[in-house]
């Protein structure tokens, strides 16, 4: 059994929802400690009791420990099983994150898999719906498998009541390589209102194009939501290329100014149209898993970060696969899994 210490490296739910992923693919079980000991609030909150819930409904598995607040839990992987499963959080806790813990192993299933998940689309400290259509599934669509998502409702904080459908039809992963992300397509950034005073789209769109100033004017659009998906706002920066398509996001924080937000998503945005590298901060380690288990792969990235670190270290403790981490003063940094110890 692997022994985890939940508190080390980034130290957050990224460990939780990759050594439950790891554990269905190897068969290995797992008992992490210090759950998310490297956060003011330790433990397990509402979203990671639903995604462990859901990796043991989908793997047969056996959990001990598993309660909000939990800092200890022990799991048993049993037998993936494919089919229609339906998974509700119950609060604004990130859908995104539930379906991160059970994507790979149902993609690598036997038949095809339905999954219906209900809670926070647009939330803060999670990657949002549209950042999970456009630019994590057309990269892992790419590896063999075909997976849909769609968007059905939005679900903000703190209301939640998002709903997304995601249909999986699964294949062998393939490696492959992404380093380049070839020639530059349309631009466009999104303020999103959901019951709330429609000037703060206004102000979010003005603070972007601030920074984004070589930006064309139609780039900035508002969309404005039925009042009772909300209260919401949701800020999406999106750059499109030949090969990627990478997305910045904020969300409307109380206390917090629209003008803010704006203008840190889109230097966020900014930074990375400077750089070369095919993979933002926020896909880069979502990357590491399905190349691990397809035994090669690569990708350029900007600044490495310590999520990457982090998921880079578990998964070796599983799949035993190593990753390089190639850090380079002028150009896009490497990450490539080293063939040498598949």
């Amino acid at each position: 059994m692997i022994t985890i210490d939940g508190s080390e490296g980034e130290g957050g739910g990224q460990v939780l929802r990759y050594a439950c992923a790891l554990s269905l693919l190897t068969g290995e079980p797992f008992t992490i400690e210090n759950i998310r000991g490297g956060r003011e609030k330790p433990g397990l909150m509402r979203q990671h009791v639903t995604a462990i819930e859901a990796a043991c409904v989908i793997g047969n598995a056996e959990c001990s420990g598993l309660a909000v607040g939990s800092t200890s839990i022990s799991f048993r992987p049993g037998t993936v099983t494919p089919g229609d499963y339906h998974f509700a959080v119950g609060t604004a806790g990130s859908t995104g994150l539930v379906l991160q813990t059970v994507l790979v192993p149902l993609m690598l299933a036997s038949v095809p898999s339905r999954l219906v998940i209900e809670g926070g689309t647009h939330a803060l400290a999670a990657p949002p719906f549209d950042f999970i259509e456009r630019t994590l599934l057309p990269v892992i669509n790419r590896m063999g498998p075909t997976i849909t998502a769609k968007l059905v409702r939005h679900g903000f904080f703190p209301r939640g009541g998002g709903r997304i459908e995601i249909d999986i039809d699964p294949a062998p992963l393939r490696a492959i390589k992404c380093i380049d992300r070839g020639t530059a397509g349309p631009m466009q950034v999104t303020a999103i209102v959901a019951g709330i005073p429609f000037d703060v789209a206004d102000r979010e769109l003005k603070a972007a194009q601030k920074v984004l100033m070589d930006w064309p004017a139609e780039a900035f659009v508002t969309r404005q939501l039925p009042a009772d998906q909300g209260p919401g706002n949701a800020l999406l920066l999106e750059a499109s290329f030949e090969h990627v398509t990478e997305m910045m996001s904020a969300f409307g924080k109380i206390g917090v100014p629209a003008e803010r937000l704006a203008k840190t998503a889109a230097r966020r945005m900014a930074g990375y149209l400077a750089s070369d590298a095919f993979a933002g901060p926020y896909l880069q380690d979502q990357l590491l898993l399905p190349m691990a288990i397809a035994r090669g792969g690569a990708f350029t990235t900007v600044k490495i970060s310590e999520h990457t670190r982090t998921a880079a270290s578990l998964i070796e403790q599983f799949v035993g696969s190593r990753f390089r981490l190639l850090e380079r003063d002028e150009g896009a940094n490497l990450v490539e899994v080293d063939v040498s110890t598949s």
